[in-house]
């Protein structure tokens, strides 16, 4: 089984470290092919580096077309280009964030999520509502850390992200907590030690969650909104995507 896992970013260690995180859950015989667009921001922390990154997507999941691929994540928290990337493949592409608000509904009645910064903790109450899981969420705490500082930051940001964590375990009333950042993948093990509760990061989660629907056959469906693309011209920079296979 081949999953690539498509950082939206294009900062090369978080790629790396989302990679590592994302092969030691795999099952044996899955390969994870590690991703990043070779352009877009540098990390996202709003709508528009979404709407910037979501076109990276894009390119890659076409590239990912080329190599027969099994199935896709999206490995940011704003789960940018979701839809969009479902239309050009019949592999499951899996959100990390839809993922692991999965996750935490089957191990609790109650979850906070616990993100990096303030501002993008109002995209993951979006998301919430979107996916139908505002009643499971108790609260969207903010450690108020840059994303780049997961990188950059080391214990610091640990540090921060385990205090904030420690508050929703002691204030909110929940059962789980989710991890709002994929850059926070390799501390899932550290958190859960430190406040005692299930923690779900959603790397991980999307990697399993993609190899339970391979292996049960599922594929992306192609009746209604998520068919293939109708073939059009397309002018300027996105001139290529006219001949591109998975836009026809």
């Amino acid at each position: 089984m081949r999953i690539r896992v498509i950082n939206p970013n294009t900062t090369h260690a978080m790629t790396a470290a989302m990679g590592e995180a994302a092969q030691s859950i795999a099952a044996p015989g899955t390969r994870i092919i590690a991703t990043q667009p070779d352009s877009g921001p540098a990390s996202i922390e709003s709508h528009f580096d979404e709407a910037v990154a979501a076109v990276g997507v894009i390119d890659e999941i076409i590239e990912g077309e080329r190599e027969e691929t099994d199935a896709y994540v999206i490995a940011c928290f704003g789960d940018p280009g979701l839809l969009a990337a479902r239309e050009l493949t019949r592999a499951p592409v899996i959100g990390i964030a839809e993922a692991a608000f999965h996750m935490a509904t089957l191990i609790s009645t109650r979850f906070s999520i616990v993100t990096t910064l303030g501002r993008t903790g109002i995209i993951a109450e979006h998301l919430l509502a979107q996916y139908g899981f505002t009643h499971h969420c108790r609260r969207v705490r903010a450690a108020e850390i840059p994303v780049l500082d997961l990188e950059e930051s080391g214990d610091a940001a640990l540090g921060r992200i385990i205090d904030e964590s420690r508050r929703a375990r002691d204030e909110d009333g929940i059962g789980a907590i989710v991890l709002g950042c994929g850059g926070m993948a390799k501390l899932t093990g550290e958190i859960s030690d430190a406040v005692g509760l299930p923690v779900v990061e959603g790397v991980t989660a999307a990697i399993k969650l993609a190899e339970a629907l391979v292996g049960l056959g599922l594929s992306t469906s192609k009746h209604g909104d998520l068919a293939f693309p109708r073939p059009k011209a397309f002018t300027g920079h996105f001139e290529h995507y006219a001949n591109s296979s998975a836009l026809r």
